[in-house]
């Protein structure tokens, strides 16, 4: 009976004309979305077609976010409706609303909008706004969290390019347990702005990650920034500012004043960007109480989860360390300078796409697979990432690939490989059965297999 009232309820929902033109597909071991129309449109489509996704994302986050944490999801549920419901665009809340509805019409499921703007903050309630709010309240032995250090990246243009134009690259870091379902790519099609490509995560509404391009020719990608500490509880959530900077901005200068207008500090980054138009690079080191901004028409701009900007240091992330060159962050960062020195005048997508599988140690400066290549396996390292709480072998890394240059942004394309950037395999059981200290991880670790370098563009249509 429950199989045919929920056989009833897909089929009448298929029928609902938000759905119209919405689509997806699978390729390369990633699902491909096409979302069109209105946000209440965008987002009714996004949870109706991505519902098997979102539940099964779902219960992964939230299993981490509330161990970690040692808060249950009732804490989270309000933190989204008190704190950051308020604060968010009328646009991205009919957007949230909308993947409810969508996913609820699908499914049945019963995730409500605060849950699911808890869900799009998973970057950054957990690991900036409890250890903020864990210090503001004095916390009796509160864990001891930090904040994440995602992704090894580049942009270049000019002299550092085989053809002048610019090119990105990026690969995410993060759990495996989070990073195998990292899996979407979203081309998207608003009422207003911007149409934008970008990898994401399923019920999500920014890239994350993040890696996008836009149709006025905007390229952006990030990584983190390895131990900042800071929240400001009346700002604007990042995955808002993220996706509307995405949306809206058409040069350097308008996604840098989106992203500062009620910076909340929630997952502070460097973010790296690319004006196709004008050949123009920038980098954005954006923290809480200082930023900085670099930018040039010739040159080569890397991140590695390292802040350069001396007043960022002092004021947001005065426990990191940049003399410290065996930390991971450090460590890829020597990598990035030898390998994008060395290839100067050389680097196209090509290129970007084996340096992102690199796996030169940084520090001992020969081959290793582990926490210290520019395609992470801390898996398969005794030591950890101890700056961003990641005990001995824990299981995370680069969990999949992204790169794209001017003329394949101009035609809304990117390059996108899911799993290991190096083509390797991670397999779940014999990892938990050597490792049982992360037993708690098994109802959602997943083998996480390599896939193709597969190329993706706006308006794609599978193969038949």
């Amino acid at each position: 009976m429950a199989a045919t009232i929920a056989v009833a309820r897909e089929r009448a929902a298929a029928g609902d004309p938000r759905l119209k033109g919405g689509s997806r597909f699978e390729e390369g071991g990633w699902v491909y979305v096409h979302l069109e129309g209105d946000p209440e449109a965008i987002g009714y489509q996004h949870g109706y077609l991505l519902a098997p996704e979102i539940e099964d994302a779902f219960a992964a986050v939230s299993a981490g976010m509330t161990r970690s944490t040692e808060r249950d999801w009732a804490f989270f549920r309000k933190a989204a409706r008190e704190m950051l419901w308020p604060k968010i665009d009328a646009e991205y809340q009919q957007e949230l609303q909308g993947i409810a509805a969508g996913l609820r019409a699908r499914t049945g499921s019963k995730l409500d909008v605060d849950d699911i703007v808890a869900f799009n903050a998973f970057e950054e309630l957990p690991d900036y706004y409890v250890p903020w709010l864990n210090k503001q309240q004095k916390t009796a032995k509160a864990p001891n969290l930090k904040s994440p250090g995602n992704c090894s990246a580049f942009v270049a243009t000019g002299s550092w390019t085989k053809d002048g134009q610019i090119v990105m690259a990026h690969n995410n870091w993060t759990s495996y347990m989070n990073g195998e379902r990292w899996r979407i790519v979203f081309d998207i099609a608003p009422k207003n702005g911007y149409r934008i490509l970008m990898d994401g995560f399923p019920g999500v509404i920014a890239s994350d990650d993040d890696f996008g391009i836009n149709s006025d020719g905007l390229m952006v990608t990030e990584t983190t920034i390895t131990q900042f500490e800071g929240w400001d509880p009346n700002g604007k959530a990042e995955f808002v500012r993220a996706r509307k900077a995405l949306q809206y901005a058409g040069s350097i200068d308008e996604y840098t004043k989106i992203m500062l207008a009620g910076n909340n500090g929630g997952y502070a980054n460097d973010w790296l960007l690319g004006d196709r138009k004008t050949g123009e690079i920038a980098q954005l080191e954006l923290g809480l109480k200082a930023y900085k901004l670099w930018r040039t028409k010739d040159g080569v701009l890397a991140g590695s989860n390292w802040a350069r900007d001396p007043k960022v240091l002092k004021l947001d992330a005065t426990q990191f360390d940049p003399n410290d060159g065996e930390s991971s962050p450090n460590a890829r960062r020597a990598r990035w300078d030898e390998l994008l020195n060395e290839n100067k005048g050389k680097i196209d997508v090509e290129l970007a796409e084996k340096m992102l599988g690199d796996h030169t140690d940084g520090f001992e400066k020969k081959e290793a697979v582990n926490e210290r290549t520019l395609c992470g396996h801390t898996d398969l390292s005794p030591r950890g990432v101890k700056e961003w709480g990641w005990t001995p072998y824990f299981p995370g890394g680069a969990v999949q690939g992204k790169a794209t240059d001017g003329t394949m942004t101009k035609e809304m394309r990117i390059a996108a490989r899911m799993g290991h950037p190096c083509g390797g395999d991670f397999l779940a059981k014999p990892f938990l059965a050597a490792h049982p200290e992360y037993a708690w991880q098994e109802p959602y670790l997943r083998d996480m297999k390599a896939g193709p370098w597969t190329e993706f563009r706006s308006g794609q249509a599978p193969k038949q």
